[in-house]
């Protein structure tokens, strides 16, 4: 097992959190558990790294190309170690080793541009950029190392300072992610923190941080946002999804069933953008069930490190407790779970994959973002119905429709309330185009140019034309 405690990293106090694997819900490392006094000193040396690494962008570009290099030239140690503290099969973590590597290189070839202004007077002005100091992170544990690139890669790339916080679930492969990347930067850019609740809040409210960006849940980026607002600093918040997917009624169901159900049970469910409601026309409401119920029952499912495993484990106990209460409470309302519906009999946090038939509308696994291995199929009648009831929530994340006439797909795509919409997939992302949420699905924007702007700040350049 490669070392997780870097040189780079700041000293502790001597407090550790087990870190355990999903597959057997047993601990098998630890991490450092900081004091949020710590910060102090640490928000202190990344305001000091600032002013060297805002200076030159030429080389801020090479030394995120040397990191993504690094990354790529780590998977071998990265991947394993994150499987086993996040439990997805090994595959899934080369995959996010390499998307991190990506993002490196796409934010590293990214420039903020000058624009003149003019608005008739003799005086030339000029929009620049400039970045905004030491910025702060807080990631969760469904994709540890690709959303803190998704976070660090932009605001170093803009000539921030980051300090970041991991899930303390799964705290080892992104300590060794920062590690890793520090080879290729100034001491102090990049400082990865590990520890609870507490260090999170005071790392939110701390006033030497101008920048807060959040993933995770509704009610703690609402406290992240409350931290932040103390110091007025800036913040970007993702805060998770209850995606529809609506299938038209020219939907052929054997050509797009694979690709909705890997769309809703990839990573074990555990994705803020996966499919977590489908909406079926009446007339194929039974095949679309049983089409995705299928699926599931020959879904093999097993440690991620087990190389035939396509799913593994719920990340961690309190996940996987409220996967079995809203599974329940479903059944309990007269749903039927056509397939799974229950906790698999074995060590670890397994469920079965679940495919959930005649919920009614307002049960929980419905309303609520279940976050799990359970996908509830809901029937409508009529077009108009179907996109009151895709849209009938607080989360506007994303949202897909299937069907073949594209035409009519796009139509009913523009209607949904979310963020990105999709045709006939779901969960696809680019890294040049805009992440972004509507109502209580997130504050700001991430990805793209978008991505590196919300980490720099406008500053204009008068002079006059002449003396």
């Amino acid at each position: 097992m490669p070392t997780t405690r870097s040189v780079r990293q700041p000293a502790t106090r001597g407090r550790s959190i087990p870190v355990l694997d999903p597959a057997t819900g047993e601990a098998f490392d630890e991490a450092p558990d900081q004091h949020p006094d710590e910060l102090d000193t640490v928000v202190d040396r990344a305001h000091t790294a600032w002013h060297r690494w805002r200076a030159d962008p030429s080389a801020r570009r090479h030394a995120l190309l040397a990191a993504a290099g690094a990354v790529e030239a780590a998977a071998p140690d990265l991947a394993p170690l994150l499987t086993r503290e996040q439990g997805k099969p090994l595959r899934e973590s080369y995959a996010e080793v390499g998307r991190t590597a990506a993002r490196l290189r796409y934010f590293a070839e990214l420039r903020p541009g000058r624009e003149a202004i003019s608005d008739g007077r003799p005086v030339r002005s000029e929009l620049r950029w400039r970045p905004l100091g030491p910025v702060a992170a807080i990631t969760p544990w469904n994709f540890p190392l690709q959303l803190a690139s998704a976070k660090f890669a932009p605001a170093l790339a803009a000539g921030n300072t980051m300090v970041l916080k991991p899930s303390p679930f799964t705290p080892l492969a992104t300590r060794l992610l920062g590690s890793i990347v520090s080879t290729a930067l100034p001491e102090h850019v990049l400082t990865i923190v590990t520890g609870g609740e507490a260090l999170g809040a005071r790392l939110a409210s701390h006033p030497g941080i101008r920048h807060v960006t959040f993933t995770g849940s509704i009610p703690t980026g609402r406290a992240v946002a409350g931290g932040a607002a103390a110091t007025l600093a800036r913040v970007t918040l993702e805060l998770g999804g209850n995606d529809a997917a609506v299938l038209l009624d020219d939907v052929e169901v054997d050509r797009i069933a694979d690709r909705l159900f890997w769309a809703a049970f990839r990573n074990c469910g555990q994705v803020c953008m996966a499919v977590k409601r489908v909406y079926a026309p009446v007339r194929l409401y039974s095949e679309v069930v049983e089409a995705l119920a299928q699926r599931a029952k020959s879904a093999v499912v097993g440690a991620g490190l087990d190389p035939g495993s396509e799913l593994g484990p719920v990340n961690n106990a309190p996940q996987l407790a409220r996967v079995e209460k809203y599974t329940a409470q479903a059944v309990a309302d007269g749903a039927r779970a056509v397939t799974g519906g229950h906790r698999i009999d074995r060590p670890g946090y397994f469920f079965a994959p679940t495919v959930l038939a005649d919920v009614p509308t307002r049960s929980a696994v419905v309303t609520e973002e279940q976050f799990g291995p359970v996908l509830p199929v809901l029937p409508y009648r009529n077009i108009d119905e179907a996109v009151e009831a895709a849209n009938d929530t607080g989360f506007g994340l994303g949202g897909s429709v299937w069907g073949t006439d594209l035409d009519r797909a796009e139509a009913v795509a523009g209607r949904l309330e979310c963020g990105t919409a999709w045709i006939n997939h779901h969960a696809e992302l680019s890294l040049a185009q805009p992440f972004a949420g509507i109502k209580e699905s997130g504050v700001g924007v991430a990805g793209g140019p978008w991505g590196l702007y919300g980490n720099l700040r406008p500053f204009v350049m008068h002079r006059p034309e002449d003396m």
